[in-house]
């Protein structure tokens, strides 16, 4: 599955941003010149996660699991561009199952292990999964009968692998090196990106386009041969896969997992396991500046940044971590589309402001150290006109093109998303609203988030999900839900109901009425409103900007 034109493949395979490298030659590259390094390590805490014991794996042993892996996908006779689902926690087996896919060509769909049968069954049919890899118990829920229960509905989906339950095979040497070779240009993952549509959108990426979404971020991380990299985010989407994965592949160092986020156990990793660079909420990266004897006992020598996003972050915070403990945040904002600003200390030494503003990249007559700034090009156009916005302070929505840049949603305007993503200039239209700013106009300043994502926790959340759920509930007339802050968290969510006639609703009402859809726990609202009607616009959509006003968020 070619994720890319004839002429785009040349465009940047001549500039030098995509290459003939997939995944798997990088890491067996990897492995061959130091199979003895620590490659990659489980959390500590795994067995509260699965409940099997933590494990290290060097690169000769990770890359012997990803053969006995991939041997035991063929022996199921899954062949490449098959679909792989894949629901794991961040432990060894995860990295070695994404190995072992990219070893003979397979494409991984991978879910956050929240998800339960009513988001899995409907992504499942829709790519038309294969096979599938779990665990028995992630966090005490049952996913391998989660997975089998699921089958009936899934003609496609021939097998299960369990691990922990699996008993993978010796490795077949002659017959993966006989599997057809993999293109760089190829289909790696569909990951998914939640959107105000039900349905989350489906994201092809190929191994070129995560090649050079790593090299971005190792360059801003300032990364270095050998390098330990953390990894606190569940490793499923950009955030991980881009912002941790690929800089720890393109390094050849080590890759440190946690899950789920927890403060102790992640600052224990952070001491311990001697990391050069990890990514942190902001929030995260705020309440530890506030304990001050907790920050004066950790030893931070080896730590050299630490990336952070998906919010806006905080100018004093940015200055307290470069100027008190010596540490550059990287200001991050990404997506699994491919959108790739990046705010290093390289290209903007002033902490404050690289809390607020990000390289203007690809703009003609701007010049930028960071090796992404030739990859892409991006432009801010007017919301209502469409026309380009040059001047300072005028909102416009953010464009971009390029290397990092995906070819289209899976299966566009076949429910899998719009059709019109990208434009006939080949600029993806990010629904992210921007303003030019700073000294020269040099930067952009993000305004605010067009599309309504609730982001929870690092976990985007499609209201319009939750909306449709909740319109099954006889208590209610209409509800919406809406994000509020939340110092931890982030954001949670809040739902705004009108009861029906004569009814009286509660949260516990509406709490349980979700669970009964089996969805992911933290879909599920925390806190309710009534109202007497919802805000709507002519074409009765939910205005959820005077939603948050109405709940005072």
């Amino acid at each position: 599955m070619i994720l890319a034109s004839k002429t785009e493949i040349e465009t940047h395979t001549r500039a030098g941003w995509w290459g003939a490298d997939t995944i798997d030659t990088r890491f067996r590259a990897n492995a061959a010149a130091t199979p003895d390094r620590l490659a990659v390590v489980d959390p500590p805490n795994r067995a509260d996660i699965d409940g099997r014991a933590p494990r290290r794996l060097t690169y000769a042993e990770l890359a012997d699991a990803a053969d006995r892996i991939a041997t035991a996908f063929l022996a199921a006779g899954m062949k490449k561009d098959d679909v792989l689902a894949v629901q794991l926690p961040n432990v060894v087996e995860l990295v070695a199952v994404y190995l072992a896919a990219w070893r003979i060509g397979l494409v991984v769909t991978p879910a956050p292990v929240q998800w339960r049968a009513h988001e899995l069954g409907d992504v499942l049919e829709f790519v038309g999964a294969k096979a599938a890899v779990t665990a028995r118990s992630i966090r005490g829920h049952d996913h391998a009968t989660m997975f089998e229960s699921l089958k009936p509905k899934l003609p496609a989906l021939a097998d299960i692998f369990v691990i922990g339950e699996t008993q993978w095979p010796a490795a077949d040497a002659a017959r993966l090196d006989a599997a057809p070779k993999v293109d760089a240009n190829e289909a790696a993952t569909i990951c998914w990106t939640s959107g105000t549509e039900a349905r989350p959108k489906g994201v092809p990426r190929s191994h070129n386009h995560w090649m050079i979404a790593g090299l971005a971020c190792a360059d801003a991380a300032q990364l270095q041969p050998g390098d330990t990299v953390l990894n606190p985010f569940p490793l499923v989407n950009m955030a991980a896969i881009g912002g941790c994965f690929m800089p720890w592949l393109l390094t050849g160092g080590t890759l440190v997992q946690h899950h789920p986020f927890d403060l102790p156990v992640f600052l224990k990793q952070l001491v311990g396991e001697k990391i050069a660079y990890t990514v942190a909420p902001p929030a995260v990266l705020s309440l530890l500046l506030k304990e001050e004897k907790l920050m004066a006992s950790l030893d931070l020598s080896a730590v050299r940044s630490i990336g952070s996003g998906s919010a806006p972050l905080a100018p004093w915070m940015v200055k307290t971590w470069q100027e008190q403990y010596g540490l550059p945040i990287v200001n991050i904002f990404g997506s699994n589309e491919g959108t790739c600003l990046i705010s290093g200390a390289g290209d903007v030494p002033d902490p404050e402001e690289r809390a607020q503003f990000f390289p203007r990249f690809g703009v003609k007559g701007l010049e930028w150290p960071a090796k992404i700034a030739g990859a892409i090009e991006t432009k801010l156009v007017d919301i209502q006109t469409g026309e380009e916005v040059n001047e300072p302070g005028k909102a416009g929505e953010l464009l971009i093109k390029g290397a990092t840049v995906f070819a289209g949603y899976f299966r566009a305007g076949d429910g899998g998303g719009p059709t019109d993503a990208i434009d006939k200039d080949g600029f993806f239209h990010t629904g992210d609203v921007f303003e030019i700013a700073g000294a020269g106009n040099r930067y952009y300043r993000f305004v605010e988030r067009a599309k309504d994502i609730i982001i929870r926790g690092g976990m985007n959340i499609s209201p319009g999900e939750i909306d449709g759920l909740l319109a099954g509930l006889p208590k209610i007339k209409e509800a919406a839900v809406v994000g509020y802050a939340d110092p931890v968290m982030g954001e949670k969510i809040c739902a705004v109901a009108v009861p029906a006639e004569g009814e009286s609703v509660t949260l516990e009402d509406i709490r349980a009425h979700l669970a009964k859809a089996d969805i992911a726990a933290y879909k599920i609202p925390e806190r309710l409103e009534i109202a007497e009607a919802l805000p709507r616009n002519p074409l009765g959509k939910v205005l959820r900007r005077q939603l948050r006003e109405m709940i005072g968020a």
